[in-house]
């Protein structure tokens, strides 16, 4: 365990993970919410995902969304591919940043991308190649990093090889994912202990879900374990539409009101979250599972 950090950096990633799973909604909703998180100051925000439109309806639009980047400063957008296809695609509509999953577990491999995980984590060298041809940067994103809800528990010998791929093809940055929420603080620190020493200064991240509501804890965990990188979603909006079990992402305003109480600056705006998090509520429809947005900030309100 490391002393904590003074900054933690946020993405923003209720555009692609949180709307996913959600019926499409029409590009003029995605970009209001789009103003929203970006007045949050938040600096990463991960936009959408080149994938199969018949297998994400919600993120068909991916090209359209792409193209109205451009008239946003100071943020850094990325975006999801599955496939060197997806990169190409991604790089075409003029994204500089993508990540590559790869699921650890075959069963949630399979039903994510059609493929065994060993290849997907093939198909990385390909994907880095097309991003370093073009001057972007890829990071390896491992799923089902500690369960599978298809093949149980995962063995972190399977996470650590997807970890040496990706160093080896030349990955620019990586991340461990509790694609199912599952992980409680002691497996994440354990895990974060593993990988740490095999990727030396290549920056690692960490992605959690608060499906059994251990995931802000599991972030603490990660950022007691030196992670200064974490996703997050306004509202707790998102969950994987090919992982049974699977529910909302941490929410951002939730996670910036505990890493603001402990002294870590994340150039998040609290107020701000909490009304992207309204607006978020407001373009799919339903109630989100935000507990800022329900209770309030102890400060502000």
């Amino acid at each position: 365990m490391s002393e904590l950090p003074t900054k933690v950096d946020i993405r923003e990633v209720s555009l692609r993970d949180g709307l996913q799973i959600e019926q499409p909604i029409p590009l003029a909703a995605k970009l209001e919410l789009l103003d929203a998180v970006v007045a949050t100051g938040v600096r990463e925000v991960e936009a959408t995902a080149f994938v199969s439109p018949s297998k994400v309806p919600a993120l068909a639009d991916a090209a359209e969304l792409a193209a109205e980047l451009g008239r946003y400063d100071d943020v850094e957008f990325s975006a999801l591919v599955a496939s060197p296809n997806g990169a190409k695609r991604a790089i075409a509509s003029g994204l500089r940043s993508i990540e590559y999953v790869v699921s650890a577990a075959d069963g949630h491999s399979r039903a994510n991308v059609g493929r065994s995980s060993a290849d997907a984590a093939a198909q990385i060298s390909d994907i880095v190649a097309i991003a370093h041809d073009s001057g972007a940067s890829v990071e390896v994103i491992v799923a089902t990093a500690w369960d599978c809800p298809f093949d149980g528990p995962t063995p972190p010998q399977r996470v650590l090889e997807i970890v040496d791929q990706a160093m080896a093809f030349g990955a620019d940055r990586l991340a461990v994912a509790d694609t199912i929420g599952t992980a409680t603080p002691r497996r994440v620190s354990d895990l974060v202990a593993l990988v740490r020493p095999r990727i030396g200064e290549l920056p690692l991240g960490a992605h959690f879900h608060n499906t059994r509501g251990a995931g802000l804890a599991n972030a603490y965990a990660a950022v007691q374990s030196g992670i200064t990188r974490l996703d997050a979603s306004v509202g707790g909006l998102g969950g994987c539409p090919f992982a049974p079990g699977a529910s909302g992402n941490i929410a951002t305003e939730d996670l910036v009101y505990l890493l603001r109480d402990s002294g870590i600056d994340t150039d998040v705006d609290l107020p701000a979250a909490i009304a992207a998090a309204d607006v978020a509520r407001s373009v799919v429809g339903h109630d989100l599972p935000s507990a800022l947005l329900r209770a309030g900030d102890r400060i502000t309100g």
